[in-house]
């Protein structure tokens, strides 16, 4: 699995992938700074990565839907969240890909939980 980590992961969400093996590319590797999120996802998709992200936007399945995309993992922190925080929820993640597809989907991560976005197909 191919992961596009976005800017407001950092260097220890970088290197937590990278210890597990994932192979990781990073907003910033690709001077994606700042682009529209649409334009994101785009490259997300072109390069057949999943987005991993912080940003609660991407976590709307009304405006980017996960089945268009290659998987789209939001990191929920807590408030007044630590950098153990994050570790916590990104090993949460590396566990659950681990274990399963993300492509197509939509998982909400937290520590020690994913919650996989189900679509209403009757919609």
């Amino acid at each position: 699995m191919k992961l596009k980590l976005d800017e407001n992961l950092g260097i220890r969400g970088a290197e937590l992938f990278r210890q597990a093996s994932y192979g990781i590319s990073t907003v910033a590797q690709q001077d994606l700074c700042s682009v529209p999120d649409k334009r994101f996802l785009e490259v997300c998709l072109t390069d057949k990565r999943c987005l991993v992200t912080l940003d609660l936007e991407f976590g709307n399945p009304l405006i980017f839907r996960p089945k268009d995309y290659s998987g789209i993992a939001v990191l929920r922190l807590p408030p007044s969240s630590t950098p153990n925080d994050l570790s916590n929820a990104v090993r949460t993640l590396i566990a659950g890909l681990n274990q399963k597809e993300i492509i197509g989907q939509l998982w909400i991560v937290q520590r020690g939980k994913i919650q996989e976005y189900q679509p209403d197909e009757t919609l």
